[in-house]
């Protein structure tokens, strides 16, 4: 039925450019959360120009949106209901986490979700368990460097200007750390609008538009600009958990997390690997806090950011599965 394989990839856009720009306000937090709770610049400020940067970025590169499209299943075999279902159990699990106000990846979901749709399609043999094991591999180290990095930059500033009076030292740093949230807003966006990308391309070759994976420049528009006005839509719920209540940050800690993240992942898009930007700067924050002191952490809210860390992709890869499971009796397989 050809109407209806047109209509699941109409589906298949819709979804995955409604993921990006419910990412973009889940995910506004990892670029301007440190720079609002510092009072570096008003909420109103840092959204539009973490927007702006955000579809800068993301128009960069595909190198990330070739890991995700290629690097979990051949897209040759996947349909548009293995996109369509993985996308929409994706959504869901980023919606839950932002209503509850947690900052859990939503390089996490998409990658979940997608598994659990393919399970549910082609058992786990159609999984590309090498390229798998990669993304994920890179997914857990990177919040890892996010941390040594932010503990190790903090450090170090504070051994250089160890004579400075703290006051003297937020003021100068208030302004630097604008620059440090606009490279880490240009950061997000050359890595999480590339899974949409990655996303779409990988329903236009299955669905027959393109004989080989190479991301079109409307997908990539369509794709930075979904995000860019997720962003500008704000989500305040997750600045707040992470810009006050995870720790209590100074302009000079500020910088020192936006700085620290945003080299950790455009190292990662610079080779294709996707990070978790979520992951990252948290990650960098905890680093940052340690470095003043443990007690310096809210480790009720550590721990709540952990355990969604932990269930994200599991949690969507079985909404993935449902998903298809649910919808394929309806639409076809």
């Amino acid at each position: 039925m050809p109407e209806t394989t047109l209509v699941l990839l109409v589906a298949v856009i819709v979804s995955a450019l409604l993921f990006d720009y419910i990412n973009g306000f889940h995910d506004t937090a990892n670029a301007i959360a440190t720079c609002v709770s510092t009072r570096a610049l008003s909420v109103k400020a840092a959204i539009l120009m973490a927007a702006g940067l955000n579809f800068v970025g993301a128009m960069i590169s595909t190198k990330v949106a070739g890991t995700i499209g290629k690097g979990i299943v051949d897209p040759n075999i996947v349909t548009q209901m293995v996109v369509l279902a993985g996308v929409l159990g994706a959504i869901i699990w980023n919606l839950i986490t932002w209503y509850y106000g947690l900052p859990s990846s939503s390089s996490h979901a998409i990658i979940g979700g997608l598994v659990g749709s393919v399970i549910a399609h082609a058992g786990v043999g159609a999984l590309h368990w090498a390229g798998l094991k990669k993304i994920i591999t890179v997914l857990l180290v990177s919040p890892i460097v996010g941390a040594f990095f932010g503990f190790l930059f903090m450090v170090a500033l504070m051994w250089i200007f160890r004579n400075k009076a703290p006051y003297g030292l937020n003021k100068g740093f208030r302004k630097l750390q604008i620059l440090s949230a606009a490279v880490m807003a240009f950061s997000h966006g050359t890595a999480d609008a590339q899974k949409s990308m990655g996303v779409i391309t990988m329903a236009l070759v299955s669905y027959g538009t393109l004989a080989t994976f190479e991301v079109p420049t409307w997908v990539k528009v369509g794709c930075a600009v979904a995000m860019a006005l997720g962003t500008a839509a704000g989500g305040w719920r997750i600045i707040k958990t992470v810009g006050h209540d995870f720790v209590k940050l100074q302009p000079v800690h500020g910088f020192c997390v936006e700085t620290a993240s945003a080299g950790v992942i455009l190292g990662a898009s610079a080779m294709g690997l996707p990070t978790s930007t979520t992951h990252v700067i948290t990650s960098a924050i905890l680093g940052v806090g340690l470095s003043k002191r443990m007690s310096a952490v809210n480790w009720g809210v550590a721990y709540r950011i952990v355990m969604a860390w932990v269930i994200t992709i599991p949690a969507s890869a079985f909404m993935g599965f449902l998903g298809y499971s649910v919808l394929t009796p309806f639409l076809g397989k």
